[in-house]
């Protein structure tokens, strides 16, 4: 081998620091399995058994410096892993939430539009679930400022959450 070939090949590894790189990303891949809730984590597809075990030992760690071992020991495993099926569930897993969390906000704005606006808001909101019952929302809208002077105000409010959580989880079911 000629010099020149010798510079070729080492120009088409990855550099020290770029292979550090990597291998942090997937220590903090295995960070985020060992954070996951028992059922999101039961949801992703670990194609490694040696893996699997691995998180599952690591999720039982409490002490700090065999938590931070045992996940870079995650990380050197990952690294002879085929990593695709994990950050495959983990983008499902993150698409999900969002949805979950746009769902929400989208409920929490309905209720505050409700709360605020009274009558003039329930169009809107029979627009976007269309089987409300009117005449709960209207009682609702218009019960509102006497739950105030009660100090019952929070515990409405939550009551009118619910039902508004409840019609927007049927319609996405429809959809």
């Amino acid at each position: 081998m000629t010099d020149s070939d010798t510079n070729e090949a080492d120009d088409l590894r990855p550099s020290k620091s770029e292979r550090k790189r990597q291998m942090l990303a997937l220590q903090e891949m295995g960070e985020r399995l060992v954070s996951l809730s028992r059922s999101d984590l039961d949801r992703i597809n670990i194609p490694d058994e040696r893996l699997r075990e691995a998180v599952e030992i690591a999720r039982g760690i409490k002490a700090r410096g065999g938590l931070k071992r045992q996940l870079q020991f995650i990380g050197k495993l990952m690294r002879s892993t085929d990593t695709e099926p994990i950050e495959i569930g983990l983008a499902i897993l993150d698409q999900q939430h969002a949805v979950s969390t746009a769902g929400f906000h989208r409920v929490e704005a309905a209720r505050d539009r409700l709360r605020d606006e009274g009558d003039a808001a329930l169009g809107d909101i029979l627009a976007i679930w269309p089987a409300a019952e009117a005449s709960v929302l209207r009682q609702w809208s218009r019960q509102h400022p006497k739950e105030i002077k009660r100090g019952n105000e929070k515990a409405h409010a939550r009551k009118l959450f619910r039902y508004l959580s409840g019609l927007d989880a049927a319609a996405s079911l429809d959809d």
